[in-house]
Protein backbone atom coordinates (compact mmCIF):
# COMPACT_ATOMS: atom_id res chain seq x y z
CA UNK A 1 0.00 0.00 0.00
CA UNK A 2 1.28 3.37 -0.86
CA UNK A 3 -0.78 6.73 0.60
CA UNK A 4 1.16 9.94 0.42
CA UNK A 5 3.63 9.44 2.88
CA UNK A 6 5.37 7.14 1.12
CA UNK A 7 4.52 2.88 0.97
CA UNK A 8 2.51 1.47 4.34
CA UNK A 9 2.95 -2.53 4.96
CA UNK A 10 0.86 -4.71 7.45
CA UNK A 11 3.48 -6.80 9.67
CA UNK A 12 2.91 -9.51 7.52
CA UNK A 13 3.69 -7.61 4.64
CA UNK A 14 6.58 -5.89 5.80
CA UNK A 15 7.75 -9.62 7.02
CA UNK A 16 7.28 -10.92 3.69
CA UNK A 17 9.21 -8.22 2.17
CA UNK A 18 12.12 -8.12 4.54
CA UNK A 19 12.10 -12.17 4.23
CA UNK A 20 11.75 -12.62 8.15
CA UNK A 21 8.70 -14.24 10.02
CA UNK A 22 6.21 -11.98 11.67
CA UNK A 23 7.78 -13.51 15.47
CA UNK A 24 11.33 -11.91 14.55
CA UNK A 25 9.44 -8.58 13.89
CA UNK A 26 7.79 -8.46 17.10
CA UNK A 27 11.05 -9.93 18.62
CA UNK A 28 12.40 -7.07 17.10
CA UNK A 29 10.09 -4.87 17.93
CA UNK A 30 9.73 -5.96 21.99
CA UNK A 31 13.43 -5.29 21.98
CA UNK A 32 13.31 -1.82 20.95
CA UNK A 33 15.24 -2.11 17.36
CA UNK A 34 12.31 -1.70 15.39
CA UNK A 35 10.03 1.31 16.16
CA UNK A 36 6.25 1.11 16.91
CA UNK A 37 4.01 0.84 14.01
CA UNK A 38 1.40 3.36 13.24
CA UNK A 39 -1.69 2.48 14.52
CA UNK A 40 -4.69 2.59 11.61
CA UNK A 41 -8.79 1.88 12.00
CA UNK A 42 -9.17 -1.05 13.96
CA UNK A 43 -6.07 -0.62 15.44
CA UNK A 44 -4.20 -2.45 12.28
CA UNK A 45 -0.41 -1.32 12.64
CA UNK A 46 0.88 0.09 9.58
CA UNK A 47 4.76 -0.48 8.57
CA UNK A 48 6.78 2.20 6.56
CA UNK A 49 10.48 2.46 4.91
CA UNK A 50 12.13 3.53 7.65
CA UNK A 51 11.04 0.58 9.31
CA UNK A 52 12.29 -1.61 6.25
CA UNK A 53 15.26 0.13 6.24
CA UNK A 54 16.07 -0.47 9.72
CA UNK A 55 15.42 -4.41 9.48
CA UNK A 56 18.21 -4.29 6.52
CA UNK A 57 20.27 -2.99 8.82
CA UNK A 58 19.93 -5.52 11.59
CA UNK A 59 20.25 -7.85 8.73
CA UNK A 60 23.61 -6.68 7.41
CA UNK A 61 25.03 -6.28 11.18
CA UNK A 62 24.26 -9.64 11.87
CA UNK A 63 25.71 -10.36 8.41
CA UNK A 64 28.78 -8.50 10.17
CA UNK A 65 28.57 -11.58 13.52
CA UNK A 66 27.19 -8.62 16.02
CA UNK A 67 25.62 -10.31 18.76
CA UNK A 68 21.94 -8.96 19.38
CA UNK A 69 23.53 -6.98 22.49
CA UNK A 70 26.05 -5.11 20.01
CA UNK A 71 23.26 -4.50 17.49
CA UNK A 72 21.24 -2.96 20.46
CA UNK A 73 23.94 -0.56 21.03
CA UNK A 74 24.50 0.35 17.72
CA UNK A 75 21.02 1.35 16.94
CA UNK A 76 20.80 2.78 19.87
CA UNK A 77 23.41 6.00 18.89
CA UNK A 78 21.11 6.39 16.24
CA UNK A 79 19.35 9.83 15.98
CA UNK A 80 15.24 8.72 17.23
CA UNK A 81 14.18 10.31 13.66
CA UNK A 82 16.75 8.97 11.28
CA UNK A 83 15.09 8.48 7.51
CA UNK A 84 15.38 5.51 5.67
CA UNK A 85 18.54 7.63 3.29
CA UNK A 86 20.36 8.02 6.50
CA UNK A 87 19.72 4.09 7.32
CA UNK A 88 20.92 2.89 3.64
CA UNK A 89 23.92 4.58 4.39
CA UNK A 90 24.62 2.80 7.14
CA UNK A 91 24.15 0.08 6.03
CA UNK A 92 26.14 0.62 3.30
CA UNK A 93 29.03 1.77 5.27
CA UNK A 94 28.99 -1.57 7.52
CA UNK A 95 28.83 -3.40 4.29
CA UNK A 96 31.78 -1.98 3.04
CA UNK A 97 33.81 -3.48 5.94
CA UNK A 98 33.12 -7.05 4.74
CA UNK A 99 35.55 -7.44 1.37
CA UNK A 100 33.62 -8.69 -1.67
CA UNK A 101 30.14 -9.79 -0.58
CA UNK A 102 28.73 -10.13 -3.63
CA UNK A 103 26.09 -12.72 -4.43
CA UNK A 104 25.36 -13.83 -7.84
CA UNK A 105 21.04 -13.53 -8.72
CA UNK A 106 19.66 -13.12 -12.20
CA UNK A 107 17.38 -10.04 -13.47
CA UNK A 108 14.60 -11.86 -12.21
CA UNK A 109 15.91 -12.22 -8.29
CA UNK A 110 17.83 -8.60 -8.70
CA UNK A 111 13.81 -7.29 -9.49
CA UNK A 112 12.56 -9.54 -6.45
CA UNK A 113 15.27 -7.86 -4.08
CA UNK A 114 15.03 -4.53 -5.02
CA UNK A 115 11.08 -4.67 -4.92
CA UNK A 116 10.33 -3.14 -8.65
CA UNK A 117 10.81 -4.12 -11.93
CA UNK A 118 14.32 -2.68 -13.72
CA UNK A 119 14.94 -1.37 -16.79
CA UNK A 120 18.24 -1.33 -18.72
CA UNK A 121 19.01 2.30 -17.63
CA UNK A 122 18.43 1.06 -14.23
CA UNK A 123 20.95 -1.72 -14.47
CA UNK A 124 23.22 0.62 -16.08
CA UNK A 125 23.23 3.07 -13.29
CA UNK A 126 23.00 -0.12 -10.73
CA UNK A 127 25.98 -1.13 -12.30
CA UNK A 128 27.40 2.29 -12.25
CA UNK A 129 26.97 2.79 -8.48
CA UNK A 130 28.70 -0.81 -7.59
CA UNK A 131 25.52 -2.43 -6.40
CA UNK A 132 25.84 -4.61 -9.05
CA UNK A 133 28.04 -5.95 -11.15
CA UNK A 134 28.23 -7.87 -14.69
CA UNK A 135 28.99 -10.98 -15.17
CA UNK A 136 29.72 -12.95 -18.58
CA UNK A 137 26.38 -13.96 -18.32
CA UNK A 138 24.34 -11.32 -19.46
CA UNK A 139 21.20 -12.27 -17.58
CA UNK A 140 23.02 -12.74 -14.60
CA UNK A 141 25.02 -10.21 -12.07
CA UNK A 142 26.50 -9.98 -8.60
CA UNK A 143 25.04 -7.62 -6.59
CA UNK A 144 26.16 -5.82 -3.37
CA UNK A 145 23.46 -6.50 -0.79
CA UNK A 146 24.78 -3.45 1.24
CA UNK A 147 24.67 -1.26 -1.62
CA UNK A 148 21.51 -2.40 -3.83
CA UNK A 149 19.02 -0.87 -1.41
CA UNK A 150 20.64 2.58 -1.15
CA UNK A 151 21.10 2.56 -5.10
CA UNK A 152 17.37 1.49 -6.29
CA UNK A 153 16.48 4.72 -4.05
CA UNK A 154 18.74 6.87 -5.84
CA UNK A 155 17.48 5.64 -9.25
CA UNK A 156 14.04 8.09 -8.77
CA UNK A 157 17.22 10.97 -8.66
CA UNK A 158 17.72 12.71 -11.82
CA UNK A 159 21.67 12.00 -12.27
CA UNK A 160 23.52 11.28 -15.07
CA UNK A 161 25.16 8.44 -15.54
CA UNK A 162 28.31 9.83 -16.19
CA UNK A 163 28.02 12.02 -12.08
CA UNK A 164 27.49 8.39 -10.48
CA UNK A 165 30.45 6.72 -11.90
CA UNK A 166 32.36 10.16 -11.38
CA UNK A 167 31.12 9.53 -7.84
CA UNK A 168 31.74 6.00 -7.27
CA UNK A 169 35.62 6.91 -8.01
CA UNK A 170 35.98 10.18 -5.33
CA UNK A 171 34.33 7.88 -2.65
CA UNK A 172 36.26 4.80 -3.64
CA UNK A 173 39.94 6.64 -3.87
CA UNK A 174 38.75 8.93 -0.15
CA UNK A 175 37.32 5.70 1.63
CA UNK A 176 40.67 4.08 0.91
CA UNK A 177 42.75 6.76 2.15
CA UNK A 178 40.90 6.69 4.93
CA UNK A 179 40.63 2.93 5.81
CA UNK A 180 44.55 2.96 5.10
CA UNK A 181 45.23 5.55 7.67
CA UNK A 182 43.41 3.68 10.28
CA UNK A 183 44.63 0.54 9.53
CA UNK A 184 47.84 2.55 10.23
CA UNK A 185 47.06 3.83 13.14
CA UNK A 186 45.36 0.83 15.18
CA UNK A 187 48.37 -0.95 13.52
CA UNK A 188 50.92 1.31 15.21
CA UNK A 189 49.21 2.21 18.82
CA UNK A 190 46.73 -0.76 19.72
CA UNK A 191 47.58 -3.98 17.41
CA UNK A 192 51.12 -3.66 17.69
CA UNK A 193 51.82 -3.35 21.72
CA UNK A 194 49.20 -6.19 21.70
CA UNK A 195 51.22 -8.46 19.38
CA UNK A 196 54.24 -7.68 22.43
CA UNK A 197 52.02 -8.48 25.51
CA UNK A 198 51.66 -12.19 24.67
CA UNK A 199 51.69 -15.51 23.11
CA UNK A 200 50.20 -15.68 19.85
CA UNK A 201 47.27 -17.78 20.89
CA UNK A 202 46.32 -15.13 23.27
CA UNK A 203 46.83 -12.39 20.73
CA UNK A 204 44.33 -13.66 17.92
CA UNK A 205 42.01 -13.71 20.66
CA UNK A 206 42.10 -10.16 22.09
CA UNK A 207 42.45 -8.80 18.63
CA UNK A 208 39.53 -10.44 17.68
CA UNK A 209 37.57 -9.13 20.56
CA UNK A 210 39.55 -5.67 20.12
CA UNK A 211 38.23 -5.16 16.51
CA UNK A 212 34.32 -6.42 17.03
CA UNK A 213 34.48 -3.43 19.84
CA UNK A 214 35.92 -1.19 17.34
CA UNK A 215 33.57 -1.76 14.46
CA UNK A 216 30.48 -0.42 15.48
CA UNK A 217 32.11 2.75 16.85
CA UNK A 218 34.32 3.24 13.48
CA UNK A 219 31.39 2.99 11.26
CA UNK A 220 29.66 5.25 13.48
CA UNK A 221 32.25 8.07 13.40
CA UNK A 222 32.70 7.89 9.46
CA UNK A 223 28.76 8.00 8.81
CA UNK A 224 28.60 11.33 11.12
CA UNK A 225 31.53 12.67 10.01
CA UNK A 226 30.41 12.26 6.39
CA UNK A 227 26.90 13.99 7.21
CA UNK A 228 28.50 16.88 8.75
CA UNK A 229 31.19 17.80 6.62
CA UNK A 230 28.50 17.43 3.13
CA UNK A 231 26.09 19.69 5.42
CA UNK A 232 28.89 22.16 6.07
CA UNK A 233 29.74 21.69 2.06
CA UNK A 234 25.94 22.30 0.81
CA UNK A 235 25.89 25.37 3.01
CA UNK A 236 28.97 27.02 1.90
CA UNK A 237 28.31 30.03 -0.56
CA UNK A 238 30.36 28.88 -3.79
CA UNK A 239 32.29 31.91 -5.56
CA UNK A 240 30.75 30.31 -8.90
CA UNK A 241 27.10 30.74 -7.68
CA UNK A 242 27.54 34.16 -6.28
CA UNK A 243 28.51 35.53 -9.49
CA UNK A 244 26.36 33.70 -12.15
CA UNK A 245 23.20 36.41 -11.71
CA UNK A 246 21.60 37.90 -15.01
CA UNK A 247 24.16 40.78 -14.67
CA UNK A 248 26.95 38.08 -14.34
CA UNK A 249 29.87 38.86 -17.21
CA UNK A 250 30.31 35.93 -19.85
Amino acid sequence: MVDGHGPRWTVEELAGRAGVTVRTLRFYGAKGLLPPPELGARRVGWYGAEHLGRLELIEELQRQGLTLAAIERYLAQLPQDIGELDLAIHRALVASWTPESAEEASREQVERRAGRPLSDADLDALTAMGALHRTDDPGVFKVDPGLLPLGVRVLDVPIPLETLVAARAVVRLHSRATAHDLHRLFRDTVWRPYRESGPEAAELERMRELTDRIQPVVVQALVTAFQRSLAEELARPREEDEGAGPGSAQ
